[in-house]
């Protein structure tokens, strides 16, 4: 975010017109994020391992055939952590607790709910999401910083004109701020869903989720510094 310096100050000659301008676009969302954990937990460490080894392989094959749909996975924090027994003498470790986590960036979202569901329905998966946003470079940026400037020339134009003169010349243009939130955060969709080896049944997939993407709120705001031809006060 770009600092405005200090403004030089205005003359009699060349008065000094200071103002803000900015910008709300509500927009659709353009990715969708999913968070998926995956556990294993053994008694032997070398089996929780193999276990898990194994879930994260089978997990990321079910992400990428989704194709081009996945604009984006990732692993992230890996664990592998001994649980030591609370009873008896000396460090005895009861259980193994792995862990891994994954995040999935889906730009198709006829299939987010179809994704969602079947990571959902793996054994000893937590699926956390989807949580809607924009690319980094999405044209709706740029909209917004535009309409930004529009408003802040439409101000000093109407201030100039208040004061039955013209403005003459930018001095300085600032990037003061912007900012991406989905509409409604309080009611925001976000499902976790978890499915343990204890209650996994043997059936069919089931029914994919209806997932309604969130439209997000673009904003951007300007500080504009112009200077006008003198007025006759």
């Amino acid at each position: 975010m770009a600092t405005p310096r200090n403004p030089p100050y205005g003359t009699p000659q060349a008065p000094l017109l200071t103002v803000h301008g900015q910008a709300e676009l509500e927009v659709d969302p353009e990715i969708a994020r999913l968070a998926v954990t995956l556990t294993a937990r053994g008694r032997d460490r070398r089996t929780t391992l193999d276990d898990l080894t194994h879930r994260n392989t089978a997990t990321l094959t079910l992400i990428k055939s989704y194709g081009e749909a996945v604009a984006d996975l990732s692993t992230g924090a890996l664990s592998l952590t001994p649980e030591l027994g609370q009873h008896g003498r000396g460090e005895r470790v009861r259980t193994y607790h792995g862990t891994v986590h994954l995040t999935a960036d889906l730009t198709d979202f006829t299939a987010l709910g179809e994704l969602a569901t079947r990571l959902a329905d793996l054994d000893l998966t937590t699926v956390d999401g989807p949580w809607w946003t924009l690319r980094p470079h999405s044209p709706a940026h740029r909209r917004a910083r535009q309409q930004a400037v529009h408003d802040a020339l439409r101000r000093a134009r109407e201030y100039a004109e208040a004061l039955d003169t013209t403005l003459a010349a930018l001095i300085e243009l600032a990037d003061t701020g912007s900012a991406v939130t989905g509409l409604h955060p309080q009611t925001r969709r976000t499902a976790r869903m978890t499915r343990s080896a204890a209650t996994a049944k043997d059936e069919s997939t089931p029914e994919p989720l209806d997932l309604e993407p969130q439209r997000q709120q673009v904003r951007a705001e300007v500080s504009a510094h112009f200077t006008m031809n003198p007025p006759q006060l």
